[in-house]
Protein backbone atom coordinates (compact mmCIF):
# COMPACT_ATOMS: atom_id res chain seq x y z
CA UNK A 1 0.00 0.00 0.00
CA UNK A 2 1.41 3.11 -0.97
CA UNK A 3 -0.12 6.59 -0.15
CA UNK A 4 -2.42 7.10 -3.43
CA UNK A 5 -4.21 4.35 -2.02
CA UNK A 6 -5.87 5.46 0.46
CA UNK A 7 -8.35 7.52 -1.28
CA UNK A 8 -9.41 4.08 -2.68
CA UNK A 9 -9.06 1.76 0.60
CA UNK A 10 -10.86 4.56 2.65
CA UNK A 11 -14.11 4.13 0.42
CA UNK A 12 -13.79 0.28 1.03
CA UNK A 13 -13.40 0.63 4.70
CA UNK A 14 -15.95 2.70 5.02
CA UNK A 15 -17.94 0.33 2.55
CA UNK A 16 -17.56 -2.66 4.74
CA UNK A 17 -17.02 -1.26 8.32
CA UNK A 18 -19.35 2.07 8.42
CA UNK A 19 -19.63 1.97 12.01
CA UNK A 20 -15.95 1.43 13.09
CA UNK A 21 -14.03 2.49 9.94
CA UNK A 22 -10.27 3.79 10.28
CA UNK A 23 -9.73 7.28 9.56
CA UNK A 24 -7.30 8.64 6.40
CA UNK A 25 -4.96 9.67 9.44
CA UNK A 26 -4.81 5.83 10.88
CA UNK A 27 -3.76 4.60 7.39
CA UNK A 28 -1.21 7.52 6.95
CA UNK A 29 0.21 7.09 10.58
CA UNK A 30 0.41 3.83 9.72
CA UNK A 31 2.44 4.00 6.56
CA UNK A 32 4.82 6.27 7.96
CA UNK A 33 6.32 3.23 9.13
CA UNK A 34 6.13 1.11 6.53
CA UNK A 35 9.26 2.12 4.84
CA UNK A 36 12.79 2.21 5.52
CA UNK A 37 16.10 0.48 7.48
CA UNK A 38 13.48 0.51 10.63
CA UNK A 39 10.55 -0.06 9.16
CA UNK A 40 7.75 -1.97 11.65
CA UNK A 41 4.47 -2.14 9.29
CA UNK A 42 3.33 -4.04 6.32
CA UNK A 43 0.97 -3.07 4.11
CA UNK A 44 -0.55 -4.43 1.19
CA UNK A 45 -3.56 -3.86 -1.76
CA UNK A 46 -5.14 -6.33 -3.59
CA UNK A 47 -5.97 -5.11 -7.12
CA UNK A 48 -7.80 -6.16 -9.92
CA UNK A 49 -6.88 -4.99 -13.24
CA UNK A 50 -8.64 -2.29 -15.33
CA UNK A 51 -11.14 -3.72 -17.74
CA UNK A 52 -11.81 -6.77 -15.97
CA UNK A 53 -14.94 -6.28 -15.84
CA UNK A 54 -15.75 -6.20 -11.91
CA UNK A 55 -18.21 -3.40 -10.70
CA UNK A 56 -16.66 -0.72 -9.45
CA UNK A 57 -14.68 2.24 -9.86
CA UNK A 58 -11.69 1.90 -11.96
CA UNK A 59 -8.60 3.61 -11.53
CA UNK A 60 -5.38 3.70 -14.13
CA UNK A 61 -4.16 0.30 -12.10
CA UNK A 62 -7.33 -1.33 -11.47
CA UNK A 63 -9.87 -1.45 -8.15
CA UNK A 64 -8.39 -1.98 -5.25
CA UNK A 65 -10.70 -5.19 -3.54
CA UNK A 66 -8.58 -5.80 -0.49
CA UNK A 67 -5.72 -4.87 1.96
CA UNK A 68 -4.34 -5.59 4.75
CA UNK A 69 -1.82 -4.52 7.43
CA UNK A 70 0.48 -6.16 10.02
CA UNK A 71 2.46 -4.30 13.03
CA UNK A 72 5.51 -5.77 14.56
CA UNK A 73 7.45 -4.82 17.74
CA UNK A 74 10.26 -6.81 18.92
CA UNK A 75 9.08 -10.27 18.72
CA UNK A 76 5.14 -9.87 18.16
CA UNK A 77 3.31 -9.02 15.22
CA UNK A 78 0.19 -7.35 15.38
CA UNK A 79 -2.71 -7.95 12.39
CA UNK A 80 -4.32 -4.48 12.45
CA UNK A 81 -6.69 -5.01 9.51
CA UNK A 82 -7.87 -7.57 6.70
CA UNK A 83 -10.29 -6.57 4.21
CA UNK A 84 -11.89 -8.28 1.01
CA UNK A 85 -14.64 -6.52 -0.93
CA UNK A 86 -18.11 -7.93 -0.84
CA UNK A 87 -17.65 -9.34 -4.40
CA UNK A 88 -14.16 -11.03 -3.55
CA UNK A 89 -15.76 -13.50 -0.76
CA UNK A 90 -15.08 -16.67 -1.22
CA UNK A 91 -12.74 -16.33 -3.58
CA UNK A 92 -9.18 -17.09 -1.53
CA UNK A 93 -8.66 -13.16 -1.33
CA UNK A 94 -8.76 -12.79 2.47
CA UNK A 95 -6.49 -15.89 2.99
CA UNK A 96 -3.69 -14.50 0.76
CA UNK A 97 -3.49 -11.49 2.19
CA UNK A 98 -3.15 -12.89 5.55
CA UNK A 99 -0.79 -15.57 3.99
CA UNK A 100 1.58 -12.29 3.05
CA UNK A 101 1.24 -10.52 6.64
CA UNK A 102 2.30 -13.96 8.04
CA UNK A 103 5.33 -14.06 5.48
CA UNK A 104 6.35 -10.45 6.86
CA UNK A 105 5.97 -11.58 10.11
CA UNK A 106 8.22 -14.01 9.55
CA UNK A 107 10.70 -11.71 7.78
CA UNK A 108 10.35 -9.23 11.04
CA UNK A 109 11.27 -12.46 13.19
CA UNK A 110 8.06 -12.34 15.15
CA UNK A 111 7.76 -15.23 17.42
CA UNK A 112 3.99 -14.34 17.66
CA UNK A 113 1.30 -13.18 16.02
CA UNK A 114 -1.90 -11.48 17.84
CA UNK A 115 -5.47 -9.75 16.20
CA UNK A 116 -8.54 -9.32 17.42
CA UNK A 117 -11.56 -10.01 15.71
CA UNK A 118 -15.42 -9.12 15.97
CA UNK A 119 -16.87 -11.57 17.76
CA UNK A 120 -20.14 -11.91 15.51
CA UNK A 121 -17.80 -12.07 12.33
CA UNK A 122 -17.18 -15.81 12.23
CA UNK A 123 -16.33 -16.12 8.67
CA UNK A 124 -13.04 -14.02 9.77
CA UNK A 125 -12.43 -16.76 12.95
CA UNK A 126 -13.00 -19.49 10.48
CA UNK A 127 -10.13 -18.30 8.16
CA UNK A 128 -7.74 -17.32 10.84
CA UNK A 129 -8.57 -20.75 12.67
CA UNK A 130 -7.39 -22.29 9.65
CA UNK A 131 -4.35 -20.43 9.53
CA UNK A 132 -3.51 -21.87 13.20
CA UNK A 133 -4.60 -18.94 15.39
CA UNK A 134 -6.37 -19.66 18.51
CA UNK A 135 -8.75 -18.09 21.02
CA UNK A 136 -6.57 -16.38 24.07
CA UNK A 137 -9.35 -14.04 25.55
CA UNK A 138 -11.90 -10.96 24.72
CA UNK A 139 -12.04 -7.70 24.74
CA UNK A 140 -15.18 -6.05 25.80
CA UNK A 141 -16.64 -3.52 24.21
CA UNK A 142 -13.57 -3.19 22.00
CA UNK A 143 -15.62 -2.06 18.77
CA UNK A 144 -16.88 1.20 19.11
CA UNK A 145 -19.48 3.08 18.65
CA UNK A 146 -21.31 -0.27 18.32
CA UNK A 147 -19.83 -1.34 21.46
CA UNK A 148 -19.25 -4.89 20.37
CA UNK A 149 -16.65 -7.15 21.81
CA UNK A 150 -13.34 -8.32 19.95
CA UNK A 151 -11.96 -12.15 20.31
CA UNK A 152 -8.64 -11.88 20.29
CA UNK A 153 -6.32 -14.71 18.85
CA UNK A 154 -2.59 -15.58 18.94
CA UNK A 155 -0.59 -17.90 16.57
CA UNK A 156 2.69 -19.23 17.51
CA UNK A 157 5.16 -19.60 15.09
CA UNK A 158 4.04 -17.50 12.13
CA UNK A 159 7.08 -19.24 10.09
CA UNK A 160 5.52 -22.49 10.16
CA UNK A 161 1.61 -21.74 9.81
CA UNK A 162 0.00 -23.70 7.18
CA UNK A 163 -3.24 -23.50 5.44
CA UNK A 164 -5.18 -26.44 5.91
CA UNK A 165 -6.26 -28.15 2.15
CA UNK A 166 -9.37 -27.16 1.05
CA UNK A 167 -11.51 -24.06 -0.57
CA UNK A 168 -11.23 -20.43 0.78
CA UNK A 169 -14.59 -19.70 1.45
CA UNK A 170 -13.82 -15.64 1.93
CA UNK A 171 -12.94 -13.48 4.74
CA UNK A 172 -13.23 -9.80 5.98
CA UNK A 173 -11.12 -8.12 8.65
CA UNK A 174 -12.16 -8.18 12.25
Amino acid sequence: MRWWDIGPVLELEHELFPEDAWSAGMFWSELAHARGPHASRRYVVAEIPPGSGSAGAEGATGRIVGYAGLAAAGDLGDVQTIAAARDQWGTGLGARLLDDLLRAATAFECAEVLLEVRVDNTRAQKLYERFGFEPIGFRRGYYQPGNVDALVMCLSDPAHSVLADGPVQGETHG
